[in-house]
């Protein structure tokens, strides 16, 4: 049960606002790493200056507090600005030269779960109004991290928002699929029990498939009579 109260956090602590300075979210840095750190997180943040800058803060003082090396701690600020700038040009679109800062977030979270380009952009499109893409894309890499393969985290999420669940009932598809594992199934087949829940069949099933185990309603019963 810890794990899927974990799971849930994830999904909420990454869209929860940035405890950073207002006017100067580098400010963040003074005191909470070494100098070394801070020169090299600023610089870096100048280098991609349309990127978010709060992430890669985030990064550097987390590693910090575990007491990581310098080095390693600015490799992976490093890479996680790389990875923010792959989201960037993957959102990119005619018309939209500078995605959200919050969507380019969690398309990077998404691409690091492991998530392809292909996925994220799916996901972006279907997350029309009233749902928010980079709470959906949070919940999306949240799902994947949690073992269920992209393209049944896709069919999943399409299927809630087809369905018109509300937004927030995105948030519990973590949970679910955790408390699915905890009865025995694999993540795949928690997830595929919650798409055909949701009115979508799995990735790679004929309509009508069900999980393993579970009754068919639509399924005359057997003929007692036939051998």
């Amino acid at each position: 049960m810890r794990a899927i109260g974990l799971a849930i956090c994830m999904a909420i602590g990454a869209l929860l606002p940035r405890a950073v300075a207002a006017q100067d979210p580098l400010g963040g840095l003074d005191g909470r790493v070494s100098p070394e750190v801070s020169r090299a997180v600023r610089a870096i943040a100048a280098a991609r200056s349309s990127l978010p800058v709060e992430p890669l803060v985030q990064k550097a003082i987390e590693g910090s507090a575990k007491g990581v090396p310098d080095d390693r701690v600015i490799a992976a600020v490093r890479a996680l600005s790389e990875r923010l700038g792959q989201a960037a040009d993957l959102l990119r679109q005619p018309g939209v030269a500078a995605p959200a800062r919050d969507v380019v977030e969690g398309a990077a979270d998404a691409l690091a779960a492991g998530l392809g380009g292909k996925d994220v952009r799916a996901l972006v499109a279907a997350s029309q109004a009233p749902y928010d893409p980079a709470f959906t894309l949070q919940v999306a890499a949240t799902l994947t991290a949690l073992g269920v393969p992209p393209t049944e985290t896709v069919r999943l999420i399409e299927g809630m928002i087809q369905s018109h669940e509300a937004p927030g009932d995105l948030l519990g598809l973590p949970g679910q699929v955790q408390a699915g594992v905890a009865h025995g199934s694999t993540p795949s087949q928690a997830a595929a029990g919650l798409a055909r829940a949701a009115g979508g069949t799995p990735p790679g099933r004929t309509p009508g498939w069900v999980p393993p185990g579970q009754a068919n309603p639509h399924k005359p019963p057997p003929n007692p009579h036939k051998p």
